[in-house]
């Protein structure tokens, strides 16, 4: 399966990581409504990783006014006021989105793709099955 970026944003902040904690992030987006599925790793470089598929951007949009997800902005951002509306450039029936959240020893990087249509899964994929990607071949 192919992804293409929608968005990006990149945080760095010297103890924003520390203030997370990613346990109760991944056990409140796997009860999200519109959450389609959570994966966690750790990259070779050590940062540690969470795996989000939205069903839309309005259940992304509901995620980022959770309480989870607002207490964890204040966490790692105690002195910044986020009153902005989240996800302004992207449209309505933008269809399912990747987040992917990394979290190093000093920043969080929090990113966005959409599936393109396409790809091959053998025996099995990285996606959850409720994510339905035009094209994708599969086989089992």
């Amino acid at each position: 399966m192919r992804w293409a970026i929608a968005a990006g944003l990149v945080f760095l902040a010297s103890s924003a990581t520390a203030q997370i904690n990613p346990g109760e992030i991944v056990r409140a987006l796997q009860t999200t409504p519109g959450c389609l599925g959570v994966e966690t790793a750790e990259t070779r470089s050590g940062k540690r990783v969470i795996f989000a598929w939205f069903e839309n951007k309005k259940a992304l949009v509901d995620w980022y006014y959770s309480d989870v997800h607002q207490r964890a902005m204040k966490r790692a951002f105690p002195d910044v006021s986020f009153e902005r509306r989240p996800l302004p450039d992207l449209a309505e029936d933008s269809g399912p989105i990747l987040t992917i959240v990394s979290m190093a020893a000093s920043s969080i990087g929090i990113e966005l793709y959409g599936p393109l249509p396409g790809g091959v899964a053998v025996g099995g994929r990285f996606a959850p099955e409720a994510l339905k990607v035009p094209g994708l071949r599969q086989i089992p």
